[in-house]
């Protein structure tokens, strides 16, 4: 199956492209970048490909199948879009958009063309995760009815005044960069119910004197511009309360708190279980009168492996994976009621 890569930084490096390679089912034909350098690295780094600036090149091959959408999210949805009428199957990096309506225009044209558009949603491909799902799924923690949600760094804003910063490139901050992982994860385990309502709060505090903002370390560090834009949430806390579990959560790049707090709490009536962001979890429980808690031991997998491997799997297949559009809808749909809260302070009813 011949592939193109849309967009040669960070993500597609990291985890799209060797993904590729390790897949025998698979061969990438191009990479593609509007900066030609970076596609040009590729073609040398993964001895394979040709390098394109165009996007349109690949849609317009017959060879091609499928395509890795790894741009900054505000090209997103016009790539998707477009790689879907060319008659190629998608996966886009997440968030699917920066606005709901933008989600929902996707996922219109996937039931138009009837090809595939996965959300790069990876935590669903993540053994640890759905180790939990099956434990949830199974009873063992009993009405899962509260989960509480933490991604809280130190000082982490990533790429300062650059596109990681500037709402008209990305949509938001850390919600839709970091929080939409957290939420997909929530949603996943515990069966994708609908939300009801939604309350939230996103603040843009630390970062807004960018030449005074003192940090640690700063992801993305090259593509800081202290004369850029800064106008994103570096902090949002939330409450939703869907037809299964309510979820709050508190979500940071940066806070004046010197811990970083990444995990995720499920608390049902017969047990719970804490999952620490990318890794293993610890599982709460009584047995036989005695409070009881253990670290489930496995062997923990590439997910970015597992959901390239799934991709092709499944245009070859037509199996529906839970990374589709049509269940990413649902995080997009929490994600802008949160804003949408912020920006109104009063409760969204959806």
């Amino acid at each position: 199956m011949k592939v193109a890569i849309i967009g040669c930084g960070t993500i597609a490096n990291h985890a799209h492209i060797p993904a590729y390679m390790k897949n025998p089912d698979a061969e990438i034909k191009y990479f593609c970048d509007l900066i030609p350098e970076r596609a040009e690295k590729a073609v040398q780094d993964y001895d394979c490909g040709t390098a394109i600036t165009d996007y349109h090149v690949a849609l317009n091959d017959p060879e091609i199948e499928a395509v890795s959408v790894c741009t900054p999210n505000y090209a997103h949805p016009t790539i998707a879009i477009d790689a879907l009428r060319a008659g190629k199957n998608v996966l886009c990096e997440k968030p699917a958009a920066r606005t709901l309506p933008e989600v929902l225009e996707m996922q219109k044209v996937q039931h138009e063309t009837g090809k595939v558009l996965n959300i790069g949603v990876v935590n669903r491909f993540n053994d640890s995760v759905n180790l939990i799902k099956q434990f949830i799924d199974s009873g063992e923690l009993g009405e899962v009815f509260h989960v509480y949600v933490s991604f809280r760094a130190h000082r982490s804003i990533p790429g300062l005044g650059g596109a990681f910063t500037t709402k008209a490139i990305a949509g938001g901050g850390a919600l839709i960069d970091w929080g939409v992982h957290y939420l997909d994860i929530v949603m996943y385990c515990c069966g994708d119910p609908k939300p009801l309502t939604v309350s939230g709060e996103a603040f843009c505090k630390l970062g807004k004197d960018m030449k005074n903002y003192v940090y640690k370390s700063m992801w993305a560090e090259n593509t800081k511009d202290l004369n850029g834009t800064y106008d994103v949430d570096d902090s949002v806390t939330g409450l939703i309360r869907t037809e299964g579990p309510t979820i709050t959560l508190n979500g940071a790049w940066a806070q004046n708190i010197g811990v970083s707090e990444t995990y995720i709490d499920f608390m049902g009536d017969k047990g719970g279980i804490r999952l620490q962001y990318g890794e293993d979890f610890t599982v709460y429980t009584t047995k036989h009168g005695a409070l009881v808690e253990y670290k489930p031991e496995f062997k923990m997998r590439n997910h970015f492996e597992n959901e390239i491997n799934a991709f092709v799997d499944c245009i070859k297949t037509g199996k529906k994976l839970p990374s589709h559009i049509d269940t990413n809808v649902v995080t997009a749909r929490i994600m802008q009621a949160i804003y949408d809260s912020s920006d109104a302070h009063r409760e969204i009813q959806l």
